[in-house]
């Protein structure tokens, strides 16, 4: 399966904003940048090398901002495949600003909005964005007033979708008032299911979304075991499976794993490649990844073993902490 290319029969397809054709294993590109995902990435032929790596294996979504860098991401996407395949769609987003390694602000103004959408359009170079979307609301800033500079942007021909990242599902409903929506981009995966109401919201409308931090369920994860076990009946990684998961939870689902190795890029497609029987399923499905905020309703002695997973449970919460501060998601 490694270094197999994938295909529309592989993982499927999704036709962002209704006629955007992508399959459902994407890259995103925000590690391809240097430390704190501030400056160019360590080794300047890394970038260019692991993004025609993905397009080799069959992946038409690459997903940026203008903040990974600031700017450099989107430049080097640029350099690496400009000219665009027809069938590729280059995702970006605005709506952040960087003060430094790990540090984020978001800013949701409409001048920032347009000047943001000018400079990813020239650094792309690009006449329209296939799909822009905002990284993170504003508190600021009414949420309608920064979603209707996107609507402005897209009657202009400057956006062809929109997109939103971070949002509630009442966000998404109020921007759904405004302008139609192609993809939410919030963070999800095995061991975190705190945006399954705007999945469900998702899958109803049948707007895409594009899961980030997918493969949080990671050494610190509480979910490893539940995945381990699964990957060694299909002789692959827990990271594998976790990405097969997500690809099986929702036929509106769009992973975007992103790497700065060939390798593990190779490893995140050969997920697509895998079929995870319907009792697989079920044991991930049934994973309990909300145990610490049960405690309260838990009058026994927890065994052992609970503590255990509680304990678990506390290090991956701080690890979401951690994430948050680093990337600003």
């Amino acid at each position: 399966m490694r270094g197999q290319p994938i295909t529309d029969d592989t993982c499927g397809t999704f036709a962002l904003g209704g006629d955007l054709v992508v399959r459902r294993m994407g890259f995103g590109a925000m590690r391809l940048t240097g430390e704190g995902v501030w400056g160019p990435h360590e080794d300047p032929s890394r970038p260019g090398d692991v993004l025609r790596r993905a397009v080799e294996l069959g992946v038409n979504l690459i997903d940026t901002s203008d903040a990974y860098g600031p700017d450099v991401n989107e430049e080097d996407i640029a350099d690496a495949l400009h000219p665009y395949a027809d069938d590729l769609v280059i995702a970006t987003k605005g709506g952040l600003t960087r003060q430094g390694p790990g540090q984020w602000s978001p800013v949701g103004t409409p001048e920032h909005l347009r000047l943001a959408c000018e400079g990813s359009l020239r650094r792309l170079r690009l006449d329209t964005i296939d799909l822009y979307q905002l990284h993170r609301p504003d508190p600021e800033v009414p949420f309608a007033e920064s979603v209707g500079t996107l609507a402005d942007l897209r009657r202009q021909g400057k956006i062809r979708h929109v997109g939103l990242s971070n949002v509630t599902a009442e966000q998404l409903a109020e921007a759904r008032e405004i302008v139609p929506i192609a993809s939410v981009q919030n963070r999800y995966n095995l061991a975190d299911r705190d945006s399954e109401p705007v999945l469900d919201a998702c899958e109803e409308a049948g707007i895409a979304f594009l899961p980030w931090f997918p493969l949080a369920a990671g050494d610190l994860s509480s979910a490893v075991a539940a995945l381990t076990d699964v990957g060694d009946e299909h002789g692959v990684s827990h990271r594998a499976i976790a990405l097969a998961w997500l690809l099986h939870r929702s036929p509106v689902m769009v992973p975007i794993p992103g790497t700065s190795s060939i390798p593990h890029l190779e490893d995140n497609i050969a997920a697509a490649f895998i079929e995870l029987t319907q009792p697989q399923r079920d044991r991930l499905d049934g994973f309990d990844a909300d145990l610490g905020a049960k405690l309260g309703q838990i009058s026994r002695p927890l065994s052992d073993e609970a503590r255990e997973r509680v304990r678990t449970r506390q290090s991956t919460s701080l690890l979401r902490r951690w994430w948050s501060k680093l990337t600003g998601r």
